[in-house]
């Protein structure tokens, strides 16, 4: 029998068969609200100004192509780190923190998974209910077992904090716990600062290891508001892992810029931790790829374009915010006897609708309106020229029967 003889077609994946569904839809009417990508008013996902200024200047200065070291150009790696914690923190003084370059925040979790296993095999890793869709398979994938704590409260449209809470604290040592630090994906729904000081001292008390995926930087509150969670954790705990993502706020989805960052109780332990990422990082692609990383470095390294691309953050932001309060007054407008006001208060491209499957799925075959099921969808596919036409299938997806 032949190698593939046995093999049926895998199933699509939830997000991105979706946006292959939506491709192949001919009317042109047809809005997809399904993948996490930023989209401006005309629907498209521009490439930054201050991008395009980087790239001219690599374009005339760049003078090679060989290989980037295992973990990625020191420059980048510092860049990362002040990013995520700022400048000066105690943590980066001490030295305890580390960073891989990785091809998109996915290599980074990806890695970290590989390092975990071999350090944690026994771990069980909990993720938040619900999640990234993708985020099982990661872990998985790695070998481990994986199992849910409660997050969205879906009959108040916010978080159970109390169910939360709860199982946090029952989760035993040694075990690996996910977490969103900002516009989590998929409910939109982040933690106040007092809940992330809460989960810190959860963490600590109960010795499990925080694995924080931080992939909308700036696309929450502000750059330094939405390391808040991040911040709360370094405080409180001696060791944590961070995937983090320039494909959002950099707007380099293709380019797979990300970064693993590890914190260790010493910098003597963070240098070893380190030296098996690396060991692990050989085996898997050995080194990153560089451009979108020497994108990331140039706009920051310069004051000018960095003040350029944080003004950028800012649109996307402010975009993002201004479609959630225009979709609610949409939804009103067309007398829908329902409360949306919960999406003005969530944060980031995604919003938990409450619309149930079989209302997704008349959108989709009905009208052309592209969401993942279970009601995920990505505000910022909403634009001027098809809010209308979106305010009004929804309105009819929402009528009552009979």
């Amino acid at each position: 029998m032949n190698l593939f003889d046995t093999l049926t077609p895998a199933p699509p994946d939830a997000i991105l068969g979706l946006t292959e569904a939506f491709k192949a839809d001919e009317r042109p009417e047809k809005i997809n609200l399904g993948v996490g990508v930023y989209q401006d008013d005309q629907g498209r996902t521009p490439v930054m100004a201050s991008v395009k200024a980087a790239e001219k200047v690599l374009l005339e200065t760049e003078s090679s192509k060989s290989y980037l070291s295992i973990g990625g150009a020191p420059d980048y790696k510092t860049h990362v780190q002040r990013l995520l914690l700022g400048e000066g923190h105690p943590a980066l003084h001490a030295e305890r923190v580390r960073t891989a370059h990785t091809p998109g925040g996915t290599g980074g979790l990806r890695v970290g998974a590989e390092l975990l296993k071999q350090l944690r095999p026994d771990a069980t890793v909990w993720l938040s209910d619900p999640t990234w869709a993708n985020h099982r398979g990661i872990f998985t994938a790695a070998g481990f077992r994986v199992e849910v704590y409660p997050y969205y409260d879906a009959a108040h449209k916010g978080l159970n904090e109390a169910g939360m809470m709860t199982a946090l604290d029952g989760v035993p040592a040694d075990d690996i716990v996910l977490l969103h630090v900002c516009c989590h994906n998929p409910t939109g729904v982040d933690l106040t600062e007092a809940q992330w000081s809460a989960v810190g001292r959860l963490a600590a008390d109960r010795r499990w290891t925080p694995f924080l995926d931080f992939a909308y930087q700036g696309l929450g509150v502000d750059l330094e508001t939405d390391r808040r969670g991040l911040l709360a954790l370094v405080d409180q705990v001696p060791e944590l892992f961070v995937a983090s993502s320039f494909s959002k706020n950099f707007g380099l989805y293709r380019e797979r810029t990300g970064a693993l960052s590890l914190m260790a109780a010493t910098a003597s332990a963070a240098t070893a931790a380190f030296s098996h990422l690396e060991k692990t990082i050989r085996v898997l692609y050995s080194n990153p790829p560089a451009h979108g990383g020497l994108i990331v470095t140039t706009v920051l390294n310069d004051p000018a374009l960095r003040e350029q691309w944080e003004a950028e953050v800012a649109t996307i932001r402010e975009r993002i915010q201004s479609v959630r309060s225009a979709l609610v007054v949409g939804l009103k407008e067309r007398g829908v006897d329902r409360d949306f006001s919960f999406i003005e208060s969530q944060k980031g491209m995604f919003s938990f609708s409450g619309l149930t499957d079989s209302q997704v799925a008349f959108l989709r075959e009905q009208k052309g309106i592209y969401i993942v099921k279970g009601g995920r969808i990505n505000v910022a596919g909403i634009t001027s020229g098809n809010l209308d036409y979106l305010c009004d299938a929804l309105a009819e997806a929402l009528k009552p029967a009979g």
